[in-house]
């Protein structure tokens, strides 16, 4: 997948939140929900444009984030951006906006087509290797040591549903030891969806019935020692379709870049992760399946 660092691609994302973060504004004048104010240096730059270049930067290509802004922000778009502060002085914006950034990327997603076919998986974001653990400060209240497919890790995990065309229903972003079928997750992961959710073995849980009654029917592999493991040709064709998630979290990972050990504050790293999702959602080209044979049925099914 070829991704390109277009002006279209960045103008159309400045307008994107800057109409988000001008519309939130007039909602809390409306509603007087003024946050509270702290005594602080104003930014030289909107929040607006803040959330634009780290968006831009998970579509860039660059994997170093000084790099970029010093080589793309100060000198190639420095006319979009005259106002750029040094790369030291951006860094202390970052934190400032995530509150935009998380009310960017809930948008992005309430805008994601409700297809009735939604795949949910989730992947470990590693924070430091298991030998410096103690050492760790950073993450310290936030991380956990969890076990993956792949082993033992410690660090976050970033749990996503998503749609047949790839696009991400919902998320939830938690620390390394809460399993995939926690009650409390499940819940708020499919709060909204309705039709079908193909989930590994880790999904199986006990809400089952609890989620069938709101509309979801929930699929997973069955388990080895379990009697029943009978399944539809319809179900099993959804199953072998899980794949589609597993190409996402590649395309989150090697391409939007939403995991590294080089963080030096919490809240930096959730905005970096938050970023990288808007970026994904704004692709014009994302992992998807679609059999025109299965839609049709889970239409009937769902009617």
């Amino acid at each position: 997948m070829n991704i390109q660092f277009t002006t279209k691609k960045l103008i159309s994302l400045f307008i994107e939140i800057d109409d988000l973060v001008k519309s939130f504004h007039i909602y809390q004048k409306k509603h007087n929900l003024f946050p509270i104010k702290y005594k602080t240096r104003v930014p030289v730059l909107s929040c607006s444009e803040i959330c634009t270049i780290l968006v831009c930067y998970h579509l860039s290509g660059y994997k170093c984030f000084e790099y970029y802004y010093r080589e793309m922000i100060l000198k190639s778009y420095n006319s979009y951006f005259p106002k750029a502060p040094s790369y030291e002085c951006f860094l202390t914006y970052i934190p400032k906006s995530i509150d935009a950034l998380y009310l960017w990327l809930l948008y992005s997603c309430s805008q994601s087509e409700k297809t009735g076919l939604y795949f949910v998986d989730s992947k470990k974001l590693q924070v430091c290797h298991l030998k410096r653990v103690h050492s760790n400060k950073v993450f310290k209240g936030y991380a956990r040591k969890g076990k993956s497919s792949t082993g033992w890790f410690y660090g976050l995990k970033i749990h996503l549903t998503i749609n047949n065309l790839g696009e991400i229903m919902t998320f939830d972003l938690t620390s390394g030891n809460v399993a995939d079928n926690n009650q409390d997750l499940l819940k708020n992961l499919f709060e909204k969806l309705q039709g079908y959710c193909v989930g590994d073995k880790g999904y199986f849980t006990k809400l089952f019935s609890f989620f069938y009654e709101s509309g979801l029917h929930i699929l997973t592999k069955p388990k080895k020692n379990m009697k029943n493991k009978v399944t539809t040709p319809l179900h099993q064709k959804m199953i072998n379709k899980r794949g589609i998630i597993e190409s996402t979290f590649d395309i989150l990972t090697s391409i939007c870049d939403i995991e590294h050990s080089r963080h030096r504050n919490p809240i930096s790293s959730f905005s970096n992760v938050f970023a990288g999702l808007i970026a994904y959602q704004s692709l014009d080209k994302k992992p998807s399946v679609y059999f025109p044979s299965i839609q049709k049925e889970i239409h009937i099914q769902a009617a």
